[in-house]
């Protein structure tokens, strides 16, 4: 049963915000031509300050799927997933490196009885296939995720480069969801929320037979 939950859940919110919109007329409040003067104002700095904003996003802890669908939203699906997936790297490689260089004995001892300690212990045998595991199939915190590998023996370069490759998928499914939003504030499912519905729901499929054939396995 809980394999459904995410699919249900998913539906649930989008009919929520098709009825909500059009109930209160939200597409009137939030428009395309209200964030091409946004745009405007911020200018160039733009895209800037969401790289910077999402980068900072997990070092702190905050929710990257919100960032991610206002990536779309703001830059639209081809330069949304440039930013996001720019600012998601530089977020989960900051936590990393805090972890390495500033809070490893505080990390270790907290992750000491948790699941966690079981990636600690992959990490010296599995290198990049446990981060790009763990990147594509979400068992663990994402956030929680970055500090962890922080204090294990996989290099630097490693991490940031499977990150980034094995984040990317996820990355673009939500941008180009995202980029759909405004359509949907207007009570309207565009071609381009089917697509990224669809890249979703992929990722999810995806993500449960694999799940299945390991237990399996």
């Amino acid at each position: 049963m809980k394999k459904f939950i995410k699919p249900l859940l998913f539906l649930t919110i989008t009919t929520a915000i098709v009825f909500l919109s059009r109930y209160f007329n939200l597409g009137d409040l939030l428009n395309e031509e209200t964030l091409r003067e946004f745009l405007e104002q911020a200018g160039a700095w733009a895209p800037f300050f969401f790289i910077l904003f999402y980068a900072l996003a997990p070092v702190l802890f905050l929710p990257g799927l919100p960032i991610t669908l206002a990536a779309g939203l703001l830059f639209g699906p081809v330069w949304g997933v440039v930013y996001a997936i720019v600012g998601a790297t530089i977020g989960a490689t900051l936590s990393f490196l805090l972890a390495r260089y500033f809070m490893r004995d505080w990390i270790k001892s907290k992750i000491a009885t948790t699941r966690f300690a079981t990636l600690y212990e992959k990490s010296a045998t599995q290198g990049w296939k446990l981060i790009a595991f763990t990147r594509l199939v979400p068992l663990f915190p994402f956030n929680l995720l970055n500090y962890a590998f922080g204090i294990t023996a996989i290099s630097l370069p490693t991490y940031v480069i499977v990150s980034f490759f094995c984040m990317l998928p996820a990355c673009i499914a939500y941008v180009v969801l995202g980029s759909s939003l405004l359509d949907l504030l207007k009570g309207q499912m565009s071609p381009t929320f089917f697509i990224g519905a669809l890249l979703i729901i992929v990722l999810n499929v995806g993500i449960l037979i694999y799940r299945k054939k390991r237990g399996n396995g």
